[in-house]
């Protein structure tokens, strides 16, 4: 028995199945995380070494050289870039596509082993970093305090970090441009030579004094207890009371004796500044397959029950919150879809006529849609903007198998069939156009699943949830189309005549048909008579055709269409970059970034925060990979008020900027541009 008889014969069943469909699609619905993009893991993996207190040339000729020597002979790679800058040494490794990165990673790792004797001492051990979006912050925090600054580090690791970590979600928190405490020991030759004391000699003391030892047990009756000898300092003042050394005379030489103790914070390599005040950056990624919305909110709301803790001088205020773009992509696609729905919905009433009809037609579209959640839960996917833009795509296309059933149901009930006689007749007439119809537009769709590179990753989700939606929008089509059809749509009113003929009962005229059915025979005629003159004058026709195909190519060939992988977005985020001549100090840098920012904000009065960095951290983390600040170069995130609040674009604000900046000789290059996904 074929589907459609078996779904008009047994409807009780056919409506459970579909119920179904939606129960179990609005429940993967539910558990759906929300993201900007689907889980990208690119064939990318990243060797981080750290090299504290060197210079970029250096890292290049000790740490980048001799790693790029033995890292070439990883299979599978297919390009291999690095970046040297001040502290720091940066190895991408590009792939090739379908490449198993854990396989490579454990091969990158052994030949790192074989090259760690000839790095050169106080250098890192390089870092592996898999690459994925998972990496990606998705919100940053830009910190400030007055009186607080020099213990910040320590504020943040012991009372911040620890409860952000307890947060569902939570992948890697890094801080960047934090003041660590340090122990600068100034010691005086002069003294040391008059002592007879070596350099290694101080160093040997302060370090064998520094030292928390396990001695051993002790037991006592029933108990045994673990003694430990902790000498570790605590205060720097200890230091200055180290016995270096005893003369022949019995005289004790102390640390105070031959140096200066100073508890201070370390030199600065990097400066963070929000501003123009001391700051420190709070870089959040969530872990893989989090909700990335849920993540951001649930990090704000653990941060407010946190600033309470804090000093009152301490304020924390956001840079970049991706939760934000994001909630505002998926909204606005979902306000696409909701439009679509009821704007298909109301094209269908226009032309049917029949609000039964149109029912039927409508109950049909979220069946086809729900059935993409099933699928998004099974791959472990997401709701994100090629998700939700598949679904704007199928809307009007799940409908097309309905209708063709429907409208040729309604002409058997014309010609006086029963609802059920019609819905059989005819459903057995179209059943092999409808699904030749879907194999159609699964030969467009279905491709897009097998490209390889950046464009499959990111448009696989497209190609399957479009596949799914048609393929299941042709099941209802012939099923529960023809079911409902037979329930619901009411036959043509017959009576007896004297003579006890069946006679058809004049319908009475509806509004519909006294003025938009008028409206639309006239359009039939008219098109009649084109499609005439079309078979009449077939070369002209196609020559039309050819023309108009050849102009419409025209505006692309000429380049009057530009091609990009994204399209900017006015997020209220900007990132600028201005590097000056190599080899210039960091202080002087600093100089020119404050009077950026000063005319920064003069200039654009839209911008609320801005966020600089010079310099380059010697610890190796996750921020460190985003940061393309050195010695001299600048890095700024500003961030302006909502696009409802400014007169000016995001892009007439980084012009803004660009003109100012060309107004500074010392300058090399500069630039401008609207912030993506990475903050």
């Amino acid at each position: 028995m074929a589907i459609y008889k078996s779904a008009i014969n047994k409807p009780v069943t056919t409506i459970l199945l579909f119920v179904a469909i939606l129960v179990v699609g609005l429940f993967s619905f539910s558990r759906l995380p929300i993201d900007q993009f689907p889980d990208i893991e690119a064939p990318y993996i990243t060797v981080m070494t750290t090299y504290p207190g060197a210079s970029s040339s250096e890292v290049e000729t000790n740490v980048t050289k001799v790693l790029e020597n033995t890292l070439n002979s990883v299979d599978g790679l297919d390009e291999l870039t690095s970046t040297s800058k001040d502290n720091m040494s940066l190895i991408m490794l590009k792939l090739k596509w379908g490449t198993n990165l854990d396989e490579v990673i454990n091969d990158v790792r052994s030949y790192i082993d074989l090259t760690k004797d000839y790095l050169p001492d106080g250098c890192s051990n390089p870092f592996i970093f898999k690459f994925s979006t998972s990496m990606i912050p998705i919100i940053m925090f830009a910190v400030t305090a007055d009186e607080s600054y020099a213990g910040l580090d320590k504020i943040l690791n012991d009372q911040v970090v620890p409860q952000l970590n307890q947060v569902d979600g939570i992948g890697n928190i890094s801080i960047s441009g934090s003041p660590i405490r340090y122990v600068y020991i100034d010691l005086d030759q002069d003294q040391m030579d008059a002592f007879g004391i070596s350099l290694e000699q101080v160093g040997s003391a302060i370090s064998s004094n520094n030292l928390n030892v396990s001695s051993g047990t002790v037991k006592m009756d029933k108990e045994q207890y673990a003694l430990q000898v902790r000498s570790e300092y605590i205060e720097s003042d200890e230091i200055s009371n180290i016995v270096v050394k005893t003369t022949m005379d019995g005289k004790q030489v102390f640390v105070r004796d031959i140096a200066q103790v100073k508890d201070t914070i370390k030199d600065m390599t990097l400066d963070e500044k929000v501003n123009g005040q001391n700051g420190v950056r709070l870089v959040i990624a969530k872990q893989s397959g989090a909700n990335t919305v849920q993540v951001a909110a649930d990090v704000q709301k653990q941060l407010e029950s946190i600033k309470s803790t804090l000093p009152s001088d301490i304020n924390i205020s956001v840079i970049y919150d991706s939760a934000e773009t994001i909630q505002n992509s998926i909204s606005s696609l979902e306000e696409s879809i909701m439009y679509a729905l009821l704007f298909v919905v109301l094209v269908v009433l226009f032309f049917l006529g029949r609000w039964r009809a149109t029912l039927i037609i409508a109950l049909t579209i979220p069946i086809a849609l729900v059935g993409s959640f099933v699928y998004l839960a099974f791959v472990d996917s997401s709701l994100n903007i090629i998700s939700l833009s598949s679904l704007t795509v199928a809307i009007g296309l799940v409908v097309d198998d309905a209708i063709v059933v429907l409208e040729n149901i309604i002409k058997h009930i014309e010609r006086g069939s029963t609802p059920r006689e019609a819905a059989v007749a005819a459903t057995n007439e179209v059943w092999v156009s409808v699904i030749a119809t879907t194999l159609v537009i699964i030969a467009v769709f279905l491709p897009l699943t097998m490209l390889g590179g950046m464009a499959g990753i990111m448009f696989k989700e497209l190609g399957w949830i479009v596949t799914i939606v048609i393929a299941i929008s042709a099941v209802v089509a012939i099923s529960l189309t023809p079911m409902l059809a037979s329930r619901i749509l009411r036959k043509k009113k017959v009576s007896l005549d004297s003579e006890g003929h069946l006679v058809e009962e004049k319908e009475k005229s509806l509004w519909y048909d006294r003025t938009i059915g008028k409206v639309l025979h006239k359009l039939d005629l008219r098109y009649a008579n084109i499609l005439r003159w079309c078979l009449n004058h077939k070369k002209l026709t196609m020559l039309i055709v050819v023309i108009f195909f050849v102009l419409s190519l025209i505006p692309a060939l000429t380049g009057q269409i530009g091609t990009d992988f994204m399209q900017q977005s006015d997020g209220g985020r900007l990132t600028v970059t201005a590097e000056l001549q190599r080899g210039t100090r960091l202080e002087e840098t600093m100089k020119t970034a404050r009077r950026l920012e000063n005319r920064f904000m003069d200039i654009a009065p839209e911008i609320k925060i801005i966020s600089t960095t010079v310099g380059s951290s010697d610890e190796a983390t996750i921020s460190a990979i985003f940061s393309t600040a050195t010695n001299n170069k600048i890095s700024m995130t500003v961030v302006c008020s909502d696009k409802s609040e400014r007169k000016r674009s995001i892009f007439e604000i980084a012009e803004v900027l660009r003109q100012e900046m060309l107004l500074y000789p010392e300058l090399t290059t500069f630039q401008a541009q609207v912030a993506g996904m990475m903050g």
